[in-house]
């Protein structure tokens, strides 16, 4: 229930400031728009939500570009703004996040290891992204990944 109360406070800010908001999700796998759908009247706010798991999604739905995704892969903060600024402009929302990252127990190297998180916040006139190292089960990544974009929106919000 802990987790419940930067939901509502996100929810009611974006709905007093009569704001709106799309999100990208890769490793959050939808678990920041589950949290927020929560939250009743979450339809006043929430435009849209779209999980692009795979580099084709990413790139079809979401314009990153190939090269782009090639050349940094796609746990990058390059990319993480690029899904956060597409994502807003896409459904012509106020805010658009972006995440992507390693939530494991797989898939880390030694430059990208396992809890690594991409996290961007984009409005009309700027991109704010955060590098996160985040630790535990792939469950916790994706806890501790969503906490972080809610509070990251939320900072932006007051």
């Amino acid at each position: 229930m802990l987790f419940m109360i930067l939901e509502k406070q996100v929810a009611a800010s974006l709905i007093e400031q009569k704001k709106t908001l799309a999100i990208a999700e890769s490793c959050s796998g939808g678990l920041l728009s589950h949290r927020l759908t929560n939250i009743s009247g979450s339809s006043n706010f929430l435009m849209a939500t779209l999980v692009t798991y795979s580099y084709e999604s990413k790139t079809k739905l979401l314009k990153v570009p190939a090269d782009l995704l090639k050349k940094h892969g796609a746990v990058s903060s390059k990319v993480a703004s690029l899904m956060a600024q597409n994502v807003r402009k896409m459904f012509k929302t106020d805010f658009g996040i972006g995440i992507t990252g390693i939530a494991g127990p797989t898939g880390g190297t030694k430059t990208k290891p396992v809890g690594l998180v991409f996290i961007a916040l984009s409005t009309k006139s700027t991109t704010k992204g955060l590098e996160c190292y985040f630790k535990g089960s792939r469950l916790n990544v994706k806890q501790q990944t969503t906490t972080k974009a809610l509070q990251l929106l939320l900072n932006y919000l007051k």
